[in-house]
């Protein structure tokens, strides 16, 4: 389920990294703090036939961006990621999907330490399951909020609005 709010901004959030559009990848769930992201089966198939490491690779480190957007204050920080390693651990042969959650606590420390401190870093550890529920890939990230600058918002923001038109 995606809550009515964050209808309008899903083009935005699928198509503003253009492989990830050209990847198929599309967000199937978005609540406050909540986000499910699914990579389809096709165009995502390498030499062997199963699902191309560096498109898995890319699920887990996009999923960060859409939960930012449901997680953080938008108008005052932006994410970037600075760490991200995966373990394969099954052949992916379906569509495959990757869920992140932050507690309500979790979002106000970090949004608290990144507004003391300039940034603040959060570390997840998600699992990429195929259609039957099972864990393909482990994926540890570091992401970090920083605080944006006068001309950071202008660049983020012409980034959205292009991505809307």
């Amino acid at each position: 389920m995606i809550d009515e709010k964050y209808q309008a901004h899903l083009g935005m959030l699928e198509s503003t990294v253009k492989i990830i559009e050209k990847m198929g990848i599309r967000i199937v769930e978005m609540q406050d703090r909540h986000v499910k992201v699914m990579l389809p089966y096709e165009p995502n198939i390498n030499h062997i036939g199963s699902v191309y490491a560096g498109s898995l690779f890319s699920v887990g480190e996009y999923i960060g961006g859409p939960l930012y957007f449901a997680s953080f204050d938008t108008t005052r920080f932006y994410p970037i990621v600075k760490a991200v390693s995966i373990q394969f651990k099954r052949m992916a042969v379906t569509n495959m999907t990757v869920e992140a959650t932050l507690s309500k606590a979790d979002v106000d420390a970090i949004q608290a330490e990144a507004e003391a401190k300039g940034k603040a870093d959060w570390k997840m550890d998600l699992e990429i399951k195929d259609q039957s529920g099972t864990v393909c890939c482990l994926l540890q990230g570091v992401w970090q909020l920083r605080i944006m600058n006068e001309g950071e918002i202008k660049l983020i923001q012409s980034s959205s609005d292009t991505a809307m038109r």
